[in-house]
């Protein structure tokens, strides 16, 4: 995991998200890094994916909703918007409504 790909995830997030905190730019830049699905995406798309990601299991109820049975596309539904709130507090002003399904 280079140092040239950690700043290329750190200034896409700049871009993608500027009010996000330095804590939670270098937890995303972490999520990026350690994925495999994420480590051939061109920066500016593994930061946009492991941002969602990011709000999603951190900032919802994504994960107890998974683990009182529901799937993956109803929970998504469920915290969608909460995550577009998380999202737009970081000064993101790209939708997610229903791009990641």
């Amino acid at each position: 995991m280079s140092q040239r790909r950690a700043a290329a995830l750190a200034q896409a997030l700049r871009i993608l998200a500027p009010a996000l905190p330095e804590k939670d730019r270098a937890a995303v830049v972490d999520r990026a890094l350690g994925s495999r699905q994420m480590g051939a995406a061109p920066a500016p798309v593994a930061a946009w994916a492991a941002l969602v990601a990011y709000a999603r299991h951190g900032f919802t109820d994504y994960d107890a909703l998974l683990a009182e049975g529901y799937g993956p596309e109803a929970a998504r539904h469920f915290v969608e918007a909460a995550v577009a709130a998380r999202l737009a507090a970081w000064g993101c002003r790209r939708p997610v409504a229903g791009e990641d399904r």
